[in-house]
């Protein structure tokens, strides 16, 4: 029988081709697993764990070593990275829209047993054989997003609660309780999305540019460009309910921009609300990308005539609402059929009287804005939208 040489034999320049896992050889990374091999305490240990590993998994598992954490590849359980490895492998040999991927977007957001920084789980071959069979039948790569988005909250059980443990909970946590933040919804739609060899990564904002809170949500890879999507959502892509909020992004800014976790070194990190000192999450800043559909997706539904704009000012009461003094800062969220359509945080008593929260709503449908008086009570104010623009007030008090 012919002996398999080990990949970490190979860094010395030979090209080893990995045919049922990766497809291309990718070198970017060889002198950092040399390094890490160099230099690491459970150095004998990685290596042995790189000679065991099945010659046609041997890429995934050296990449996985050469960029983890120096935490995780200090201390993670190895037979955790190789179940990971083995079961991401498997996807790739098994559904066709992963055969075809490039190594690079395998490697870096189908293969990763992590998201940003949460308990290091035992999820993949889990999340295998709840997902595999359901989108065996799909036709292609955007069919199984569609069917993953539809079904994810049934399959796990999980809903969205504030009274979820902690913010970054992994998938097992937020399993167990039945709950989770946007932050844990993420975590288990880019996991679940990875299972079948989905390319998937996690995306969010520290800050919306009105300051009135941050959000988390999930991106797919599809044919060379990155989509936005969300736990709950329908399977549109980028029609994600906070695209006017996103529109206002800023580029290079850690509070109020957006960007995306990436497992490999990117030059820049990911901001974590949740972990606000940490610098140990790389990230990619996307906030333009969201700038651009926000333009784009804004002229064309002007041009159609299908949307029209309606104002939302919040006043103290009822008996003061002619001047600018009497306007009060509160933040008001937009419903339609208990769907989440928009939001923002209205103009208070120091702004000019022509700085207004504006929505573009599509036309024949009833709205619901709701937001908290001065006594923290949940309002909500019921209106229709016709062909003209209008005006909603609310009242604080």
């Amino acid at each position: 029988m012919k002996k398999s040489i080990p990949f970490f034999l190979l860094l010395a320049g030979s090209i080893y081709s990995f045919s049922a896992c990766t497809s291309s050889s990718s070198t970017d990374y060889r002198q950092q697993l040399k390094t890490v091999l160099d230099h690491s305490p459970r150095a004998d240990s990685l290596r042995s764990l790189l000679h065991q590993t099945p010659r046609d998994e041997q890429k995934a598992m050296a990449y996985l070593i050469a960029w983890m954490p120096q935490e995780d590849r200090d201390t993670m359980s190895l037979d955790l990275l190789k179940e990971n490895v083995e079961y991401a492998c498997r996807a790739r040999a098994e559904f066709s829209w992963t055969k075809t991927l490039p190594d690079s977007i395998f490697l870096n957001e189908v293969l990763p047993y992590a998201v940003v920084d949460e308990t290091r789980d035992s999820w993949r071959k889990d999340f295998y054989h709840r997902f595999a069979s359901r989108v065996a039948q799909c036709a292609d790569m955007r069919a199984a997003i569609d069917t993953i988005n539809r079904i994810i909250p049934e399959v796990v059980g999980v809903e969205y609660n504030t009274l979820r443990e902690k913010t970054n909970q992994s998938p097992s946590e937020s399993i167990r309780q039945g709950m989770a933040s946007c932050t844990g919804l993420s975590i288990l739609l880019v996991d679940a999305f990875r299972s079948v060899g989905i390319p998937a990564r996690f995306a969010g904002t520290a800050a919306w540019h009105d300051n009135r809170g941050n959000h988390s949500w999930t991106e797919v890879w599809i044919d060379g460009a990155w989509f936005s999507t969300e736990y709950y959502r329908p399977p549109a892509l980028d029609k994600i309910w906070f695209m006017a909020d996103a529109g206002k992004s800023v580029s290079g800014d850690h509070t109020h921009g957006i960007y995306a976790a990436s497992f490999k070194p990117t030059g820049d990190w990911f901001p974590m609300v949740w972990n606000e000192q940490s610098r140990d999450v790389h990230g990619v800043d996307v906030s333009k990308r969201y700038r651009d559909i926000y333009a784009e997706s804004t002229k064309t539904i002007m041009e159609q005539g299908t949307h029209t704009n309606v104002t939302f000012m919040m006043f103290r009461d009822k008996q003061h609402t002619s001047d600018s003094g009497d306007r009060v800062k509160a933040n008001v969220d937009v419903f339609c059929n208990g769907m989440q359509v928009g939001g923002g945080s209205t103009a208070g008593p120091l702004q000019d009287m022509n700085d207004a929260l504006n929505f573009l709503l599509e036309k024949g449908h009833s709205y619901t804005f709701s937001y908290e008086n001065s006594q923290g009570e949940k309002t909500l104010v019921e209106v229709f939208v016709g062909n003209d623009p209008i005006t909603v007030k609310g009242y604080m008090q």
